[in-house]
């Protein structure tokens, strides 16, 4: 068994919704969440929602593009580089790409002092996909 694994992001890709990029699904990943959205300007990089269930922080990193996000009441610019850390799991948070090819890297773990367990939603969405 090898010690790593290499795949392309754009191989990653979900087939039915081609801007969701399922990394912790794709790899196996089990010891945190990671997922990417790629988006063009106009349109939703981050779904809103929020982590009440979980009660776990989010970190948002924007690889390239530019996004505005929206947490709480807040709205602010992310352009490439930005790093987003949500603390307050009850915050309803979004973004949406500003620039063509906007990639945004959402990671998750656990509520702070519990180990990390995938939840399923992410399997759930590819039920359908081989």
């Amino acid at each position: 068994m090898a010690a790593y694994e290499t795949s392309h992001i754009d191989a990653m890709a979900s087939q039915q919704w081609p801007h969701w990029i399922p990394i912790r699904h794709r790899l196996g990943i089990e010891t945190f969440g990671i997922n990417a959205y790629r988006r063009n300007a106009g349109e939703g990089a981050v779904p809103e929602h929020d982590e009440s269930a979980s009660g776990a922080p989010e970190l948002f990193y924007v690889a390239t593009g530019h996004a505005t996000f929206s947490v709480g009441d807040d709205e602010f610019d992310a352009p490439a580089g930005t790093c987003v850390w949500i603390t307050d799991a009850a915050a309803r948070r979004s973004a949406v790409a500003k620039a063509d090819n906007t990639l945004v890297l959402a990671i998750g773990a656990a509520k702070p002092g519990e180990a990390y367990a995938p939840s399923g939603w992410d399997t759930h969405y590819l039920a359908d996909e081989s």
